[in-house]
């Protein structure tokens, strides 16, 4: 998908497809790009990477990289042990002085309460360590024919509709704001009911395949 597709979709349905254009290329641009943050928003889901970060030694407070917007999980260190998840109240009120024990490969992670890309280790890292996280990756300012990375093609009406509703939104003299607000809703609802089909869908808890001998199907 590139903002250039999404604009020639956009201008059918605001009508503004004859030169000269109610709606230049860098105006629509600037909203497909406005409509992708907001959909970071709504739907963080849709902008993860798992890649392997690097560990800040003899610290517990690491940082993502620079392109995260908020962290998803740690999994492991790598070429070592899996890291779990462990709420920072639990583990103060077991081990009041665990940021002061020595450097070593953690086996914890804890999420920061105030900032989506820090984290905590426990232990604190010895050097040269990396460790394989999932996060979100915050979307650029795309050109008008890059490819937006992350987002897949089955999401080109939604921001399609996001597009014309900003469009309609902010050009009073040539459409309602009833108009706006229909685009708006098919935006929001097209993210939302994606959201409602993966979850009958990603169940840990659905059941087994079925069985035949003991053996698997």
């Amino acid at each position: 998908m590139t903002p250039a597709e999404v604009i020639v979709e956009a201008r059918k349905l605001l009508q503004d497809t004859q030169s000269p254009y109610r709606y230049s290329d860098t105006d629509l641009l600037g909203y497909v790009n406005q409509v992708i943050k907001r959909v970071v928003v709504f739907r963080p889901d849709l902008f993860t990477n798992i890649t392997s970060i690097p560990l800040t030694a003899n610290t517990v407070i690491q940082d993502l990289p620079s392109d995260a917007h908020r962290l998803v999980e740690i999994y492991y260190i790598d070429n070592f042990n899996a890291v779990s998840e462990i709420e920072r109240e639990i583990l103060e009120r077991a081990y009041p002085i665990w940021v002061s024990d020595p450097s070593g490969i953690p086996f914890n992670f804890i999420r920061h309460p105030r900032n989506a890309t820090k984290f905590f280790l426990y232990p604190r890292p010895i050097a040269n360590l990396t460790a394989t996280a999932e996060y979100v990756v915050e979307p650029s300012s795309y050109t008008i024919n890059q490819t937006i990375p992350y987002l897949k093609e089955t999401y080109l009406g939604a921001v399609i509709d996001g597009v014309v509703w900003l469009a309609s939104s902010i050009d009073d003299e040539h459409v309602s704001s009833q108009r706006a607000k229909l685009f708006y809703d098919s935006f929001v609802q097209a993210l939302g009911v994606d959201l409602q089909q993966r979850a009958l869908i990603d169940n840990e808890n659905a059941p087994a395949p079925p069985m035949a001998a003991g053996r698997p199907q």
